[in-house]
């Protein structure tokens, strides 16, 4: 009898360790995306100083085209909500709605990123590249450090969709899961930022 008491004690100390383990990584996580917020501050003031400096170069209305952008950024905030329905499928284990909500959103994420380039190819091309003017670098360090972090973000997803299947909804999966859910939705959050201050504003 006081062996089995002792294996529970044993195997709820483990069980609190476990949980403690997975909150402290939780609480780390969340510190990067203040560290990471505290970067894009920095670049959005940057560029709201240096935003009307076109040293005679094209400005907003001259390189936007906002319907193009409008796609884009709906191809973003979609896969928010993708992503947001593969969270609920994993609450219901169910591994093939999570994987079909990760694929899309992996797709969808993509779809953003390549729109992304080729409007800094387009811009680059006709001259208007990050050494153009103060208005050019500040845009185009603001937006390509967006960019990046999309483009990691795909990569950790397909990392988690490989794990997914091969694991299944282990508690490391499970948590992965959930600080890329975090990491995603801030990146949503960023762009519309960035699709208010750079793009919309600038076209006033």
């Amino acid at each position: 009898m006081n062996t089995e008491i002792t294996n529970m004690d044993a195997a709820k100390a483990r069980e609190m360790e476990h949980a403690h383990h997975m909150e402290m990584k939780t609480f780390g996580f969340w510190i990067y995306l203040m560290s990471d917020l505290v970067i894009f501050s920095v670049l959005f003031a940057t560029f709201a100083t240096h935003g009307h400096n076109y040293a005679g170069g094209p400005g907003p209305k001259d390189l936007f085209d906002i319907p193009y952008l409008f796609v884009e950024t709906m191809f973003l905030l979609i896969s928010s909500v993708t992503y947001g329905f593969s969270m609920v499928a994993m609450q219901n284990n169910n591994k093939k709605m999570v994987l079909t909500g990760l694929v899309i959103t992996f797709l969808l994420g993509l779809g953003f990123v390549s729109m992304e380039i080729h409007e800094f190819y387009g811009m680059i091309m006709e001259g208007s590249g990050p050494d153009r003017s103060g208005f050019l670098s500040s845009f185009f360090t603001l937006v390509a450090t967006h960019g990046t972090h999309v483009t990691f973000g795909l990569l950790w997803m397909a990392v988690m969709i490989i794990q997914v299947v091969k694991k299944g909804f282990t508690d490391g999966v499970r948590s992965r899961l959930m600080r890329l859910s975090l990491f995603w939705h801030f990146l949503d959050i960023v762009w519309v930022g960035v699709f208010t201050v750079v793009y919309l504003l600038g076209m006033l």
